[in-house]
C-alpha cells in the first residue's frame, strides 16, 4: 500500500473523513508506472494521452493511489474497484460526483503540481489542492468571479497578500462544489467559502482548509453528520 502521509491532526479527526492522504508524485511515480494493470480502459487511454510527462506522473499517482486506497478499504483488488458518476446535481447530466457503485464510501482526489491529495469519507466529500498564483493578473481576472464578500475582501488586501487568500479561498469553493456533485459548471459567486483566515460557516457542509506543501493551498469538503452554525 502506498505510505499515508498525515495532513494534520485537526484535519484527520474532521467528522465523516475516513482518510486524507497526501503523497508528492516524485516519491510515488516510479511505484504507480510500474502498476498500469491496476488502471481500466478509460484511465489508461486517458494516462495515455497526456502530452506533458508532468501531467501523466500526476494523473497516474492519484488514480494508482486511489484505486489501491479504495481496494484496501473496500477488501476488492485495486483494479476490481468499479467507477461510475451521478447525475450531476446541477444539470442532471452524466458528469456528477464519482463513486463505487453500491458502496458507502465516498472518495475525492486532486493533483496539481507535483502534489497529490485524496479524501476517503462515509459521505459526499470534496478534495481539492493548488498552486498559489504567481500572477496577480491571473487572480483578478478569476476573482471577478467570486462571491462579492470574497472580492471584497480580497480587493482590501495588500497586494502582497492576494494571491495567497485567493489561493485559500479557490481551493475551498472547488472542494465544496466537488462535494455537492455541481462542479464548476455552477456560477462561482453563488457559494460563499470565504477568503479569510478560516473558512465560512455553512449549516449543510463542513470545510476546513489542509496543511499543504509551501507555495500549495488545500482544503477538503464533507457533509455535516449534525446540523452545523448558519452562514452569516
Amino acid at each position: 500500500m502506498p505510505t499515508d502521509t498525515p495532513i494534520g491532526r485537526e484535519a484527520q479527526a474532521l467528522p465523516g473523513v475516513e482518510l486524507l492522504w497526501s503523497g508528492r508524485v516524485p516519491d510515488h511515480i516510479a511505484d504507480a508506472l510500474a502498476r498500469p494493470h491496476i488502471l481500466d480502459g478509460e484511465e489508461s487511454t486517458r494516462l495515455a494521452a497526456f502530452v506533458r510527462d508532468t501531467d501523466r506522473d500526476s494523473y497516474a499517482v492519484a488514480h494508482v493511489t486511489l484505486r489501491r486506497l479504495l481496494g484496501e478499504r473496500l477488501g476488492l483488488a485495486p483494479e476490481a474497484v468499479p467507477f461510475s458518476r451521478e447525475p450531476c446535481t446541477h444539470c442532471g447530466g452524466p458528469h456528477g460526483r464519482p463513486v463505487v457503485p453500491g458502496s458507502p464510501v465516498h472518495f475525492s482526489l486532486s493533483h496539481t503540481s507535483g502534489l497529490v491529495m485524496i479524501a476517503l469519507a462515509t459521505g459526499p466529500v470534496g478534495i481539492d489542492v493548488e498552486g498559489v498564483p504567481g500572477d496577480i493578473g491571473i487572480v483578478a481576472d478569476v476573482a471577478a468571479q467570486l462571491h462579492p464578500k470574497e472580492r471584497a475582501h480580497l480587493a482590501a488586501l495588500p497586494t502582497a497578500d492576494r494571491a495567497l487568500a485567493f489561493a485559500r479561498c479557490w481551493t475551498r469553493k472547488e472542494a465544496l462544489l466537488k462535494a455537492t456533485g455541481v462542479g464548476l459548471n455552477e456560477d462561482l459567486a453563488l457559494t460563499y467559502v470565504g477568503a479569510g483566515p478560516q473558512p465560512a460557516a455553512d449549516a449543510d457542509w463542513l470545510v476546513a482548509d489542509l496543511p499543504a506543501d509551501p507555495g500549495y493551498t488545500a482544503a477538503v469538503a464533507v457533509r455535516r453528520t449534525t446540523p452545523g452554525p448558519a452562514p452569516q
